[in-house]
């Protein structure tokens, strides 16, 4: 998060920034005017801007097992938002500066679930709240061998602990991912895509053969 400037772009004019406060994100105050569809330039405006960069999420696959890893954890914003805190997810971190974006999924899987991954499918490039913050999200499924789980699901427990994490690393057939999905029971957008890219890869699979 060292370069909080904007990239230039033909139809919009920054003519201040101010960045308010600097922790875990960084939020700036921006006054822009920019050019509207029928030629017109439409501003001055302001508007703040949560700065949170590049994120990178891995949904493991065993092809064997039929088996995904999912987590869960608590959320903090979820609560603030009336929604149960504590998320059912995918693995996920932000980018480490100018780190490579599959050097980052292995590491944050590995971090969070202690598996290593194999190749890594990349699924697509997503802004999650374009309305609010810049945070991108390269999503990717990844091969892997997944350890039949207890009868509760859980292969363990992780976290990085001076990030106070507390999570529970889940093992489940991906029906019943696909059955929480359409359940509503995973509200995690970056979760919902990945499972979702999932689900249509099986579909072809099945198709093809």
């Amino acid at each position: 998060m060292a370069d909080l400037s904007f990239p230039p772009h033909p139809a919009v004019t920054i003519e201040a920034v101010e960045t308010v406060w600097r922790g875990r994100a960084a939020v700036q105050r921006v006054r822009y005017s920019v050019t509207g569809f029928d030629g017109r330039r439409v501003g001055p405006a302001t508007w703040e801007v949560v700065r949170r960069g590049r994120a990178v999420a891995v949904l493991p696959h065993d092809p064997r097992t039929q088996r995904v890893v999912l987590i869960e954890q608590f959320r903090l914003p979820a609560l603030a938002a009336g929604i149960d805190p504590v998320l059912i997810e995918a693995a996920a971190g932000l980018v480490d500066g100018e780190e490579d974006e599959q050097a980052a999924a292995r590491r944050e899987t590995l971090e969070e679930t202690g598996l290593v991954v194999g190749a890594l499918e990349p699924v697509g490039r997503f802004i999650l709240t374009p309305g609010i913050a810049d945070e991108t999200i390269a999503i990717f499924l990844a091969e892997t061998d997944i350890p039949a789980p207890p009868a509760d699901g859980t292969l363990r427990l992780t976290g990085m602990a001076h990030e106070h994490e507390h999570i529970r690393v889940l093992a489940v057939t991906e029906d019943d991912a696909f059955a929480w999905l359409d359940a509503g029971r995973i509200v995690n957008a970056t979760t919902v895509i990945a499972l979702q890219a999932l689900r249509i890869r099986r579909l072809r699979e099945k198709v093809a053969g």
